[in-house]
């Protein structure tokens, strides 16, 4: 009983650590929030009839499909960057892009084709001060976390046995979205006027 409960208490412990570490992204972040802008963005789409796109790479976009998800279920017509039933991208329209280390050449792309078309772009980055941010986005959402881009062999140097959980790579990030979009998502819906009856309904039941 011991060893469980010594291994209960080890996971108790990481556990606070990476919320820890999650929620200090959110109490570094500058005026306007990410949040906030997120909300602004998606609700002027949603009050323009425009359709709402996604993208990111790696686990940046599986964080996205889970927001894309979520838009869905609040009665948003969002689509994820290349999946088979994506719209065209037109004016009145709305991306929505991750590249939390400030660049990628895949996002550069698909941003320059929706500007091409006329639609709006808002990139999501923990490096809002690159070239690609200023060039691609009409807005800059800034979650300013830990991503592939920073180095981790100083992060390792710091790291101590009371910090041992201390999330590797881009995870605070990838992590930090998934809180942020779960934020963005409960304050849209009061925005939007959708109640957890209305947003449960459009849940698929092909499952």
């Amino acid at each position: 009983m011991s060893g469980r409960g010594d291994a209960a208490s080890s996971a108790r412990a990481d556990a606070a650590a990476i919320c820890t570490q999650i929620a200090a992204v959110f109490s570094a972040s500058a005026d306007p929030t990410a949040r906030s802008v997120l909300v602004s963005e998606l609700a002027a789409a949603a009050a323009r009839g425009g359709r709402v796109f996604v993208h990111g790479v790696g686990r940046e976009g599986l964080m996205m499909r889970a927001l894309c998800m979520r838009l869905a279920h609040l009665g948003l017509p969002a689509h994820c960057v290349g999946d088979v039933t994506a719209l065209p991208a037109s004016p009145g329209d709305l991306l929505l892009a991750s590249a939390g280390p400030g660049a990628f050449s895949t996002v550069d792309a698909i941003c320059g084709v929706a500007r091409g078309a006329g639609s709006r772009v808002v990139l999501l980055t923990a490096r809002p001060e690159g070239d690609f941010p200023r060039r691609q986005a009409d807005v800059v959402a800034h979650l300013p976390a830990q991503t592939m881009a920073d180095n981790d062999e100083e992060a390792a140097a710091a790291t101590t046995e009371s910090s041992r959980a201390k999330l590797p790579m881009g995870s605070l990030y990838e992590g930090a979205m998934f809180v942020l979009f779960e934020m963005v998502v409960l304050e849209l819906a009061l925005v939007l006027g959708q109640s957890p009856a209305q947003m449960r309904a459009r849940h698929t039941n092909l499952e």
